[in-house]
């Protein structure tokens, strides 16, 4: 919809922070930005360079996700560098249980900054980091070493990221009008309305057809956006 940008991220790669940087560019050529959706449903995770630049896109400085864990240089921290790309413009994160690792990182940095409202259901919990430790020249084994936290302390792993308004995933379905009810078109002798109204019904119709196959969840975060900009001052 005009004004509002949608972005959706299906994995974090390599690439995926200068993608959105780009994507972001090219909503803001169509104009002045008032909200925008970062779809991070069933988003499996990724690459975690990728989340923390996704997240400092939107963040003006601060901790992003830090870990800790049991064994030597398990301990990493990573910040925001200065520059909001939407220049605090309102933001909604959508979420859901298939929103695992990288995903649950930018999700918890938005949230615990204030950034972003999360809208959905509770994410995966995948918060742990594992290393491949060598054994011979043939085996190895891997271990979980640390655990991610966001910026509050939070731990992801085996909790996931609440979201801030709980929403399910379904789709607007158009309830089917009363059979038993009588309007005045199903009079016997109504007057009938120029053939240029049908054709207006035709177009409302199709448009309801539209709406009923709506994402639900989608079609909350933009309604919560606008109320946002209702109330903003």
């Amino acid at each position: 919809e005009a004004q509002y940008g949608y972005i959706r991220i299906a994995q974090f790669q390599a690439g995926t922070g200068p993608e959105v940087s780009k994507a972001i560019d090219e909503l803001k050529k169509n104009g002045p930005i008032k909200g925008l959706v970062l779809d991070l449903r069933n988003n499996p995770g990724g690459v975690l360079q990728a989340a923390v630049q996704v997240s400092d896109l939107f963040l003006e400085n601060g901790l992003i996700v830090y870990t800790e864990g049991r064994i030597e240089n398990s301990a990493m921290q990573f910040t925001a560098t200065p520059g909001d790309r939407l220049e605090h413009v309102p933001m909604v994160v959508l979420v859901n249980e298939g929103s695992a690792s990288a995903s649950e990182i930018v999700a918890g940095a938005l949230q615990d900054h204030r950034r972003a409202i999360i809208l959905g259901t509770t994410t995966f919990g995948k918060g742990s980091v594992q290393t491949v430790l060598p054994l011979t020249n043939k085996k190895a084994i891997k271990l979980t070493t640390a655990l991610y936290f966001t910026p509050n302390g939070r731990s992801i792993q085996a909790e996931g990221i609440v979201p801030d308004i709980w929403v399910e995933r379904s789709t607007i379905t158009r309830i089917k009008s009363n059979p038993f009810s009588v309007q005045e078109k199903d009079l016997p002798g109504h007057l009938q309305q120029p053939t240029q109204d049908d054709a207006t019904q035709d177009t409302d119709d199709n448009s309801n057809r539209e709406l009923a196959s709506t994402d639900f969840q989608l079609n909350e975060a933009l309604i919560l956006l606008k109320g946002i900009n209702i109330l903003a001052p």
